[in-house]
């Protein structure tokens, strides 16, 4: 693996703890969590996609 897919994955991250909130979770339960990541993940990719002049 490149190190600059590496840091681009490192920076994904690091986005849904700080912003995300996935820093510490407030849910119990592997769905409910899991659930938790895949709105922080759509998050990001929508934030992305509008950062990038598509939409």
């Amino acid at each position: 693996m490149s190190i600059h897919v590496r840091r681009r994955i490192e920076s994904i991250f690091g986005w849904m703890k700080a912003i995300g909130g996935m820093g510490k979770t407030r849910f119990r339960g592997l769905g409910r969590v899991d659930l938790h990541f895949s709105i922080a993940a759509t998050a990001y990719d929508i934030l992305h996609i509008a950062r990038l002049g598509v939409v």
